[in-house]
């Protein structure tokens, strides 16, 4: 329907907007590619059209051209917070982690007029550059604070997608063995607002991470209940789309196994051969699909299969070898083998966070 309806009206860029977001959910994003591209001779001057452009291109793992349209939006508009965002992913990406951060801290001020879900998002972005790039923790805390949960605590409606970038970004904490001592207690005033119903079946991506931060606090119990809900609302569905859907009941015990250090549990839940990018169908970009990856990762590790945890960690360092995270769990798996080669992977993962922040 959005296609034809942009035949007819190609400048509706609200309705090219909408179709994005069915397009998001549905973890396509070559169709709405082709819708962007079928428009953008007649929106050339819209900052809008190349940030739209520049995101399914992103998905796509098309990075230079995803770069060049968000560049060419920012270009036009210099406030536009979705191409910002945009070249954000890319330079994450990429590895240039201080980079990033330099270039969203010195637009920041811009975001103060974008909705909740999208001022905090931006600044998810950035908190995540600091964590990958090995900066300390207290760059994150106070992104957090004063950027994240600051927006929640704010007396009008918050948005559920709000809580998305909230919880994301402690799970990436949790997977990196640092969800402790004043994080822990921002899990529990969070996860006291995640046991109200209103915040559950907006999205599946967000009600998975709810089931995990509601384990990780000790409510298991309440977890226990929206995964049930989800199941409820999956027997529901016709069998092509239960088929489809069965990924994230699944992801979601394995995460509420995770959450209350049922390691073996959430490993078996997940298998042998687990990859997230399979699993886009809750609603998640790559990059916030990818924490999923990484938590495997651990449990690979945290079950003792240091040999196919080595493998794959290899094999995630081949596409971003600047991560120092990843090779600090390359040395903990050669450590595990007793290999000398562990001393080789220290060093690389100290050279990079000293070389960023």
């Amino acid at each position: 329907m959005h296609t034809e309806l942009l035949k007819r009206f190609p400048k509706d860029l609200a309705s090219l907007k909408r179709a994005q977001v069915l397009c998001f959910y549905m973890g396509q994003p070559a169709p709405f590619l082709s819708l962007v591209q079928q428009v953008l001779p007649v929106n050339q001057e819209e900052s809008y059209i190349h940030a739209m452009l520049a995101f399914p291109l992103l998905e796509l793992g098309r990075m230079e051209e995803a770069a060049a349209a968000s560049r060419k939006g920012y270009e036009i508009n210099k406030e536009d917070a979705w191409a910002h965002h945009c070249s954000c992913h890319v330079l994450q990406h990429e590895c240039h982690f201080k980079e990033a951060v330099e270039f969203m801290e010195e637009l920041a001020e811009s975001w103060r007029s974008c909705s909740s879900f999208l001022y905090t998002h931006n600044w998810w972005h950035v908190a995540l550059c600091y964590l990958e790039g090995g900066s300390p923790m207290s760059t994150v805390e106070e992104i957090y604070d004063n950027h994240i949960w600051k927006e929640l605590e704010k007396d009008d409606a918050v948005p559920p997608e709000v809580y998305l970038n909230a919880i994301g970004l402690l799970l990436r904490l949790d997977v990196r063995d640092a969800l402790k001592g004043s994080f822990e207690d921002r899990l529990k005033l969070l996860a006291a607002r995640l046991t109200d119903q209103e915040n559950w079946y907006m999205s599946w991506h967000l009600d998975i991470l709810i089931v995990w931060a509601l384990a990780k606090a000790g409510e298991t119990s309440r977890a226990h209940e929206l995964l049930e809900g989800l199941k409820l609302r999956l027997s529901k569905m016709n069998k092509k789309k239960q088929q489809v859907m069965q990924k994230g009941i699944q992801l979601g015990e394995a995460v509420c196994e995770y959450g209350r250090g049922n390691y073996k549990q959430s490993l078996e839940l997940l298998g042998s051969d687990f990859n997230a990018f399979g699993y886009k169908i809750i609603g998640a970009s790559d990059e916030q699909i990818d924490v999923f990856n990484e938590m495997w990762c651990q449990l690979l590790l945290k079950t003792g299969q240091s040999k196919t945890a080595k493998k794959v960690i290899r094999e995630r360092i081949e596409v971003r070898d600047g991560v120092p995270f990843m090779w600090r769990l390359l040395e903990k798996s050669y450590d595990m083998e007793g290999n000398a080669e562990a001393e080789s992977a220290r060093d690389r993962a100290k050279k990079l966070e000293s070389s960023y922040f």
